[in-house]
């Protein structure tokens, strides 16, 4: 298996997979999307609500904030767990209107656990209304709920992309305008899951096969809790621990 990095930012990686499996690529992404800890609000006790939002609706959305995350500063609790300095952090807020609520209101008992996103909104308050609460936030999985996902991981397989220009201009407005560069059909452009199927079937000018599935673009979009290469390899140390745990078993049977 050979990798080759295509794309690289503070917030997403994109790099291809080659002479390997569907069976493992698609492990690969699983592994990262439920087994990385990151960092999310679990529990919401309101003091005082008195917004047009329910408990329940501002508590969903405090849960699904994006918070920093520090996987070596703390562990993931176990189940029926009381709350520590080990495992969880206390986030409070207490805010009156008029006013829109922000997630810069939180104030962390760590600052190193923080959202991600300060203006994200979280609830607008009228003319003397008042909100008042104390979350708790923990390290988990994406395995068991989405507000502990790391971030968008996806794949494709890698088509093979024939382009002839000659007379293309003809046509041209038939393609997408992303993947035209000085009149031309550039290939290297016809770079994502959408695009190729926009350029798929068009003309005789853009000629897009798939061969045997041993190829893959795959691509990791952090949403900030960690970054994307932290991402990666927390995946692969998760991944090795599981197989570790599979040849343990399979000794045992």
């Amino acid at each position: 298996m050979k990798l080759n990095a295509v794309d690289k930012n503070a917030e997403k990686i994109v790099f291809e997979i080659s002479d390997s499996t569907p069976a493992y690529v698609n492990s690969l992404r699983r592994v990262l999307t439920s087994e990385v800890p990151v960092m999310a609000i679990s529990s919401v006790e309101f003091r005082k609500n008195d917004s047009a939002l329910y408990d329940e609706m501002i508590a969903h959305r405090l849960g699904l904030l994006v918070l920093s995350t520090d996987t070596k500063g703390y562990n993931v609790p176990k189940k029926d767990a009381k709350p520590s300095s080990a495992t969880h952090v206390k986030l409070t807020l207490k805010e009156k209107g008029p006013k829109v609520v922000y997630a810069s209101s939180l104030k962390s008992d760590d600052k190193s656990i923080v959202p991600v996103h300060p203006k994200t909104p979280i609830v607008k308050l009228s003319e003397g209304q008042e909100l008042e609460l104390i979350a708790t936030a923990h390290l988990g999985f994406g395995r068991d709920h989405a507000k502990w996902s790391p971030g968008l991981i996806s794949y494709y397989q890698k088509p093979t992309i024939k382009v002839e220009n000659k007379g293309v201009e003809k046509v041209l407005e038939a393609y997408p305008s992303q993947v035209v560069k000085g009149g031309k059909i550039d290939p290297k452009l016809i770079n994502s899951p959408n695009l190729i199927d926009a350029c798929t079937g068009v003309s005789e000018h853009v000629k897009i096969e798939y061969g045997e599935p041993k190829d893959f673009v795959f691509t990791i979009e952090s949403w900030g809790h960690l970054k994307p290469q932290e991402i990666m390899e927390l995946g692969l140390k998760a991944f090795d621990e599981s197989l570790d745990e599979f040849k343990k078993t399979l000794k045992q049977v």
